[in-house]
């Protein structure tokens, strides 16, 4: 039985080649559509001799369906690869692309950054500048502004002061007479009563706006500087390091002269030294000093001076002037403006040499080792309008050295604000 099988499905197979092979006749890849589930429905009968067919061809239809295949997915795979070169290449295009125009961007980036942020500094240190001159031109007119509108108040004060006098005169009279008026009966107050009253109320106004104009007449006198004068020279306290070197626009042989100042002690002892010139021969040559409320001019030597008495007044300001001429020997002395002293034979016939030492505020007298000061001659307070002639001034040009605008008359061997002071020690100049 089993070889009668064998021999059925061998003819079974020669029927299908020859099938296929008619079919490939027409169509090769009509192979594609063969119904290969044929089942066999029995034994197929037939003898040894019947199984001949042609089992050696050369490509079977087997062979080329799988050929195709392998050739499609060949030239798939082909596709693939191209494909994946191309976006390769594509992307390392599109990456160098963007590196560019990062490192443009970056550039670009960077110079704006640096033009915005030189130019902001330009403009800051610009407004800096323009700040720092807007402040010192604001000092300035603060404080040029500062001493006019004090000068002003201070005329104000005179003149309501003097506004004041006259209305009180006006109440003293008007409080003398006796005035008859109609009263309000409601009140039952007499004319005469009612009158009283607001005079007195009046009175109390009066006195109380002196007081206050008074108040700052006192303020202003302490903080103007005299004679119009711009700058003074304080000395804050007695001390031998503190003093003022004053250096002669010309030279100091003299047989005449005139100086003059403005002073405002703090407080004056038995000997403080107001200026002084002197050489190594003689430290007294000139001097002006205070003793207590006295002043002293010294000429050729201690023994040569003359003095007034009780016209210093700790914390006010006070204009002193000395004058002296060898032809006789005449010397005085000017307070405010006025003669206070005059004397003959003080130092006559000498003559102040030149090559000495001109201080303010103390002496070179070679008192103390290494040619140091003295701190009880020391003088505290301020000063300011020092000037100095080669020759014995008129009434008339030392009382205008008191008035207004003083400091713009100047002499020709000292001269406030030209003549070269240097001040040492915590002496400084104020305005």
């Amino acid at each position: 039985m089993l070889p009668q099988e064998v021999l059925s499905l061998l003819t079974l197979l020669c029927v299908f080649r020859a099938s296929v092979s008619v079919l490939d006749e027409d169509d090769d890849y009509d192979l594609m559509y063969v119904n290969l589930d044929n089942e066999i429905d029995g034994p197929v009968l037939g003898t040894e001799e019947t199984v001949s067919c042609d089992c050696q061809r050369e490509h079977t239809e087997w062979d080329k369906l799988f050929i195709m295949l392998e050739n499609s997915q060949m030239k798939e795979n082909m596709m693939l690869q191209a494909m994946d070169e191309m976006l390769k290449v594509d992307l390392q295009a599109l990456k160098a692309e963007l590196s560019q125009l990062t490192t443009d961007l970056a550039g670009t980036f960077a110079s704006t950054v640096e033009k915005v942020t030189s130019h902001i500094m330009s403009q800051v240190e610009q407004a800096l500048v323009r700040n720092s001159d807007h402040a010192e031109e604001a000092r300035r007119l603060h404080e040029s502004e500062q001493g006019k509108v004090l000068e002003h108040v201070l005329l104000l004060s005179h003149n309501v002061s003097s506004r004041l006098g006259q209305l009180e005169s006006t109440w003293l009279r008007r409080s003398e007479v006796e005035a008859q008026e109609t009263a309000f009966q409601q009140d039952k107050f007499s004319p005469t009563r009612g009158d009283n009253l607001i005079l007195n109320s009046l009175w109390k106004e009066l006195q109380q706006t002196r007081a206050e104009l008074k108040a700052s007449q006192k303020w202003a006198a302490q903080h103007l500087l005299p004679a119009g004068c711009e700058t003074a020279i304080l000395f804050p306290m007695r001390s031998k390091k503190i003093f003022g070197s004053v250096h002669p626009t010309a030279g100091m042989t003299l047989h005449s002269f005139t100086a003059c100042i403005w002073i405002k002690v703090t407080e004056a002892l038995d000997k403080t030294i107001v200026f002084s010139y002197g050489t190594k021969f003689n430290p007294y040559e000139i001097q002006l000093y205070l003793s207590r409320e006295s002043v002293v001019l010294v000429v050729g030597g201690d023994q040569h001076k003359l003095a007034v008495k009780n016209v210093v007044v700790p914390g006010k300001w006070i204009h002193l002037c000395g004058a002296w001429s060898s032809e006789n020997g005449s010397a005085s002395l000017w307070v405010k403006g006025e003669l206070a002293a005059t004397a003959l034979d003080i130092a006559d016939a000498h003559t102040v040499p030149d090559g000495g030492i001109l201080q303010i505020g103390q002496e070179k007298n070679g008192c103390c080792i290494g040619g140091g000061f003295d701190e009880a001659l020391a003088f505290s307070g301020k000063l300011t309008g020092f000037n100095m002639w080669d020759r014995v001034l008129s009434a008339k040009e030392i009382a205008a050295q008191s008035g207004e605008d003083a400091c713009s008359i100047r002499g020709n061997i000292i001269g406030w604000g030209v003549t070269e002071v240097l001040p040492y020690g915590g002496a400084q100049y104020i305005s």
